[in-house]
């Protein structure tokens, strides 16, 4: 009887114990992951990338401080009902004016927002953070994210899956002469990258995005989440620009937000 009952207890003992140390391993596993924030990493080798943007502080960043602020880590640009703007506003690196490059990066905006990433940009000069210049389009209804739209200049150059020639032209003087519903008109559509609304579905909505930008010599692409989105060859010696301003931008319209973060460039 007493042989009998020290073998139940050992046994319960041992459960017990079993439990206990299935529990502390569950907890500190569990205690050993990050938060879950939709963090992508970067699939590519990041070899060669250095962060332009700290995550702390805006250092060699320069933007109006009504829209711009570093809030958890990331660059967060802001228009509430109390800030409409007038006029787009950027927050541009001073760090460099970049030539050949490859940038990658991610965001998060609002359903209504509208930003982009200017590149090869340059300063207007009785404007306050405004550029002109190429840029990667970004908006939270993804009608524009991926395609290359030139601000304040040439506008769109190349939809969401298009490859497209920008041509040459001597005599161009007058920009909005070529210019017919928001796209400008001495181009030519080489290939299809795939169907706008399929290239659509692989930008996630409302969620962390990567953008990874390949910028070499005239030949400009744009992909999102490791999908080619556009890609422009811009023969046009007249208006092509070949350095000039990183900048990110926050757009005319209704109160919006957009957020970047992990802001990693590469000088090719």
């Amino acid at each position: 009887m007493n042989r009998t009952r020290l073998n139940v207890h050992n046994i319960l003992n041992t459960g017990l114990m079993y439990v206990l140390l299935c529990n502390f391993l569950f907890f500190e596993v569990n205690a050993q992951q990050p938060e879950n924030n939709n963090e992508i990493p970067f699939s590519e080798n990041d070899e060669g990338f250095l962060p332009i943007f700290d995550g702390k502080t805006l250092t060699d960043w320069i933007g109006d401080p009504t829209y711009w602020r570093v809030e958890n880590g990331n660059l967060v640009g802001e228009i509430t009902p109390e800030t409409i703007l007038k006029t787009n506003s950027f927050i541009i690196w001073q760090g460099d004016q970049p030539t050949d490059f490859e940038l990658k990066l991610e965001y998060r905006i609002s359903e209504a927002g509208n930003s982009g990433i200017n590149y090869r940009s340059e300063l207007i000069a009785d404007m306050s953070f405004a550029l002109r210049g190429y840029q990667a389009d970004i908006d939270g209804k993804n009608r524009y994210t991926g395609q290359n739209y030139e601000e304040r200049k040439r506008t769109t150059l190349a939809y969401r899956g298009e490859k497209v020639s920008i041509e040459n032209k001597d005599s161009l003087v007058d920009l909005k002469s070529n210019i017919e519903k928001n796209c400008w008109q001495i181009r030519e559509v080489l290939e299809s990258l795939g169907d706008s609304d399929v290239l659509k579905s692989e930008i996630k909505n409302g969620e962390w995005n990567q953008v990874h930008l390949i910028i070499k010599g005239n030949r400009l692409q744009h992909y999102v989440n490791a999908v080619l989105m556009s890609e422009v060859i811009d023969n046009d010696l007249i208006n092509q620009a070949f350095s000039g301003y990183l900048g990110v931008q926050v757009h005319v319209g209704p109160p919006m937000k957009v957020e970047y973060r992990n802001i990693l460039l590469k000088k090719l």
